[in-house]
């Protein structure tokens, strides 16, 4: 791996411009209005000299310098760079940084809904346009010199983080990578894993921020520093303040935790001391920061819901924190942002309450919200129109929206399954955001303090330095047929050999290789530590393990028959028999007056005993079957409660003349079992009985046997771990080969077949199950709005805090439900068996609402009928969900082309779709 050494920044630029041997770099210093920092120096003069780099700095330190320096030098060369993000967002924004910079000839967009100029020097797109680029062979890759992978630690993504390396793996080799990632703890490992595959990388880390970060706790209305400061310490002694400590544990005592209000209810006597604690609400949070100085400010509400209400509630109170002659700019920006949405639509989209929170320089901003209101609020935060959003989680990926503050209300999300603690790493992502470099000296997180929240919990969060880059890599249908197609099967198998995925699988077992080696050393060791023949003392302790087996089977087998032959012995017992109880405090003569026979459970027969005793006895009372001694002439009725009648019956039996039997006959009639005999004859005859040093021998060859034990699990593991994505790999082509989509093909490798190469252009999560309905015909003979309603099922998924049933529209629409149903359980039945990850089940929860929409109904009469349905349905989630149906339509119709029914159909399906909020913003 290249490596370079670490002048200060001022020191490396005013060499290299000295030096002249960067004369790129020293032309695009040139065009920059700021001076460089020595990461970015470093990774710009390590791309000069031919090298891939991967640059890993912390959020806002200006990693993306590097990227366009990489743009730069194509632009230079007269060759190609592409721009790759993981989300549209930041597709769009980094389109218009270079179209200002580089103008609009030079520079085009391609993300899943818009295509601008696709054939430009410089190209924006989603890292998944790129992919399906690569596979399909396109020519817009002849003459591509540089690919900048901005957030490529977006690999880790378990849904799509795949793409990535399927993009690093497979672009070719004169290609330099330029990988942009927030820092990681394992840089050096990702970096090693590009050396192998991509050839020299420099790798350069840089954990410094340009704006030093400050921490905070809210306490009531208290702003609080979280450490004491440097006076107390280094960096790498950070103390805790104990003012907050102080404070925090004075207010844990006087309010009561959320969670011991909850049990008031439940609880008798008087109720646990302390008050309710009430959180400062949003509007004094917002005011507190700014009467502090410390606004613009985001504040991550892990919620919609609490970011809508959060607007809804400073707007209430009267919270202004604009001007007039901002207000005058917000809307501006407003009308040019939201031009093309229909004037009809705009009360069903919340739009004058959305704008009245702008003009006061309030906002929210999530995945629910319509794309045109979450771009709007983006570039008025830029431009500091608007001073405080509350958002959800998804602002802190890949969107350059700075602030001076970040506020956290809780350190516990909701992940879609549980509530969860936030994680070091997730706690880096949200607060990297404070701080505008070159506006900013110092950023600010704040935590807001509540019962339960522990200030060294949040130091804890503040300090971690360790997230490491974790592969989610693994081999889909729609990658398997590619890679066939375009290598063949061994060619593939060795591709997937090399993924990041697998070099850290790989790495993972080398330490439990290792310990077999050392383990492997011990066990020579332990056998040369035995006196006499090894392999005699291995056979006379096999000989021990068996008769110890035995022992135990018999022990179990006796235990099982003796408690059922007792069972059936106190079945066939009747009033009046005489028995023996062997033992216990019972021991002794009784007499039966109740069998107790229960048809479920087993007999418990009423007694009474020679000293009056009477109760019930149990099958756990006899170690073996009961046999009556004799019998004695009782009552008709016996009336046990009365003293009288017990001390008559107990009389009757010691005048009876009857004995207990003799010990010996009761232990007659025990016969050895003859394998365990013969086992114990083999042990005395064996040559190790007699030795001297038996037991001792025997020691180690037990210390011998359990880590043998040991190291071939760890053998196993070692086993399962190595060429597990091949093996992987091997199991999709099978079942591949199954459903008629690969063939027989030369040499035994699989060919692709004409369901094949359909399969290969379906990009989607549910790529097979499409295929197939494709295949089947399940989908045929649908009218338009019946086809987008059938495949929205293959790409909605609900939330599943979502409380509304799934509905669907008459007509043929049902019948080709059931059928796509029936595939999908089909299917999952031979991934089960394949021992392959489930396609998701298709979701009929979008049918309804992306069928009227296709049928040309209004957008208020598609949300509102959703919302008395009980569907969440937000504007921002229908559009999304509209564009990926769309999405997978036009694919629909590329594979089937329109000259074949399903494949008109899918283009009209389009057209319907695309109208309106759909279209809006989306070329």
């Amino acid at each position: 791996m290249a490596s370079s050494p670490s002048p200060s920044p001022a020191e490396a630029y005013t060499a290299s411009r000295r030096r002249g041997d960067h004369p790129q770099l020293t032309a695009f210093a040139a065009e920059v209005p700021f001076g460089f920092d020595d990461f970015q120096v470093r990774g710009c003069e390590a791309l000069e000299d031919g090298h891939g780099v991967l640059v890993c700095a912390p959020t806002g330190a200006g990693k993306t310098v590097v990227g366009e320096f990489a743009v730069h030098l194509a632009l230079a060369e007269g060759r190609k760079c592409f721009y790759t993000t993981p989300i549209k967002a930041l597709s769009n924004q980094k389109f218009g940084d270079l179209v200002e910079r580089h103008g609009v000839d030079a520079v085009g967009l391609l993300t899943g809904d818009t295509a601008i100029n696709g054939n430009a020097q410089i190209v924006v797109m989603t890292t998944e346009v790129l992919r399906n680029m690569l596979y399909a062979g396109s020519s817009a890759l002849n003459d591509l010199a540089y690919v900048v992978m901005d957030e490529v630690h977006y690999l880790a993504d378990r849904f799509r983080g795949a793409v990535w390396e399927e993009v690093i793996l497979h672009l070719p080799e004169h290609v330099r990578v330029v990988g942009l990632s927030a820092t990681v703890s394992n840089a050096e490992e990702f970096g090693e894993w590009l050396v192998e595959v991509r050839g020299d990388t420099t790798v350069v880390v840089d954990e410094h921020r340009p704006v030093p970060l400050w921490q905070h706790m809210l306490v009531g209305n208290r702003l609080l520093d979280l450490f004491a400061g440097e006076e107390h310490g280094g960096a790498d002694e950070l103390q805790m303040n104990p003012t907050l400590l102080r404070r925090t544990e004075e207010a844990s005592r006087m309010y009561l935790p959320a969670a011991m209000r909850s049990a008031r209810g439940r609880r008798k006597g008087p109720p646990p001391r302390g008050v309710r604690f009430r959180p400062p609400s949003r509007v004094d949070v917002t005011e507190r920061l700014d009467a502090a100085g410390l606004l613009p400010a985001i504040v991550f509400i892990f919620s919609r819901a609490g970011c809508d209400a959060a607007v809804a509630q400073c707007t209430r109170s009267g919270l202004r924190l604009n001007g007039p002659e901002e207000v005058a700019e917000v809307r501006r920006i407003i009308a040019e942002r939201t031009s093309d949405l229909p004037e009809g639509d705009l009360g069903v989209l919340g739009y004058w309450e959305w704008r009245e929170g702008l003009e006061r320089g309030i906002a929210g901003h999530h995945a629910g919200l319509l794309p045109a209101f979450k771009e709007t609020v983006e570039e008025l935060f830029v431009r500091g129109l608007v001073k405080v959003v509350f958002a959800t989680e998804t602002l802190a990926l890949g969107i350059n929206m700075p602030a001076r503050t970040v506020v956290l209300e809780r350190l516990v999300k909701y992940n879609g399954e549980a509530h969860v603690d936030l994680t070091p790493g997730e706690y880096t992502q949200l607060t990297g955001r404070a701080g505008r470099r070159g506006i900013d000296v110092e950023g600010h997180a704040v935590v807001l303090w509540q019962p339960g929240v522990d200030p060294k919990q949040v130091a804890g969060l503040a300090s971690t330095r360790t997230y490491p880059l974790r592969s989610s890599f693994r081999p889909g249908y729609n990658m398997a047929i590619n890679l066939v197609a375009q290598l063949g099967r061994e060619q593939a198998r060795d591709l997937l050999e090399q993924s990041f995925a697998q070099f850290q699988a790989d790495r993972s077992v080398v330490g439990t290789s290792r310990r077999i080696d050392r383990n492997t050393e011990a066990l020579r060791e332990y056998a040369g530590a035995i006196t006499g023949d090894f392999d005699e003392m291995l056979e006379y302790v096999a000989l021990r393990k068996k008769i110890s087996e035995r022992e135990k089977a018999l022990s179990r087998q006796n235990t099982a028959s003796r408690r059922a032959s007792t069972a059936d012995s106190l079945e066939k017992l009747r009033k009046g028999d005489v028995i023996a109880v062997p033992a216990g405090r019972r021991a002794g003569l009784a007499v039966i007056v109740d069998p107790g026979v229960d048809p479920i459970r087993e007999p418990r027969p009423i007694v009474v005993t020679e000293d009056r005793w009477s109760g019930p006895l149990s099958v756990a009372d006899f170690p073996s079957p009961v046999e009556p001694l004799g019998q004695i002439r009782l009552p008709k009725h016996v009336e046990l409660r009365s003293p009288k009648t017990r001390r008559d019956i107990a009389s009757s039996l010691r005048n009876a003349g009857i004995s207990l039997p003799s010990r010996e006959k009761r232990r007659s009639g025990s016969n050895e079992d003859g394998e365990l005999a013969a086992l114990r004859r083999a042990l005395r005859a064996h040559p190790c009985h007699g030795l001297a040093e038996r037991e001792a021998n025997l020691r180690w060859v037990e210390r011998y046997q359990r880590l043998a034990e040991e190291t071939e699990k760890l053998r196993r593991k070692v086993a399962a771990t190595t060429h597990s994505l091949a093996r992987g790999f091997d199991r999709i082509l099978a079942l591949l080969a199954e459903r008629g989509y690969l063939g027989e093909g030369s040499g035994g490798a699989g060919k692709v077949t004409e369901h094949g190469r359909r399969l290969a252009r379906l990009y989607s999560e549910s790529d097979l199950l499409a295929a197939e309905c494709i295949r089947q015909e399940v989908w045929a003979g649908l009218a338009a709005p019946e086809l987008a309603a059938v495949v929205s099922t293959l790409v909605f998924e609900a939330r599943r805090d979502s409380a509304g049933e799934a509905r669907l529209p008459a007509g043929a629409v049902p019948e080709a439900w059931q059928g796509t149903v029936r595939i999908w359980s089909e299917l999952a039945d031979d991934e089960r068996r394949h021992r392959l990850d489930r396609t998701r089940e298709p979701d009929a929860g979008f049918a309804w609402p992306v069928y009227r929409w296709a049928r040309g109904e209004s957008l208020e009469k598609v949300l509102t009928t959703a919302q008395a349905n009980g569907q969440e349905l937000s504007a921002g989630d229908f559009v999304r969900w509209s564009r990926q149906v769309i999405d997978l339509l036009d694919q629909i119709r590329d594979v089937l082309g329109k000259g074949d029914p399903v494949g008109a159909t899918a283009a009209e399906a389009v057209r319907a779709l695309r109208r309106g909020v759909v279209a809006a913003g989306a070329a």
